[in-house]
């Protein structure tokens, strides 16, 4: 009997397991933006401020001002930034952060900006 049980808790345990993996992490989200530096001083202040604030959102920068290379269109005017967050309601918590909001007009004075929040492609196999 106490067989009989234990093999019955491990069994409930491995679904239980199995259905966790079931379900896929949320798409992650993306900070893009194109920026078009006016005042390079004014900006490194932005960026030594607003550094410690994507990392606290669990953000990382994908891309921070590389070279671009032009396929079709026009390139990017300036630098250009992906930062990708856990997902895009996290990206969107950052941008409406105190923290956030309290530095945004340092870029805004500094530069100019196009900025889109992108969510990623989901993270599931069978694309739902």
């Amino acid at each position: 009997m106490k067989v009989r049980v234990r093999l019955v808790s491990i069994c409930v345990l491995a679904l239980l397991a199995g259905a966790a993996g079931l379900h896929a992490a949320p798409p992650k989200g993306y900070a893009v933006a194109e920026i078009a530096v006016k005042n390079p001083v004014a900006y490194k202040k932005y960026l030594a401020a607003v550094t410690p604030v994507v990392t606290q959102f669990g953000g990382k920068y994908l891309v921070r001002a590389g070279r671009v290379i032009p396929l079709e269109g026009q390139a990017p005017a300036g630098r250009f930034i992906v930062i990708e967050f856990p997902s895009l309601a996290v990206a969107q918590q950052f941008e409406d952060s105190p923290q956030y909001k309290a530095i945004a007009p340092l870029r805004k004075k500094a530069s100019r900006t196009r900025l889109f929040l992108v969510e990623g492609a989901s993270e599931d196999p069978a694309g739902r």
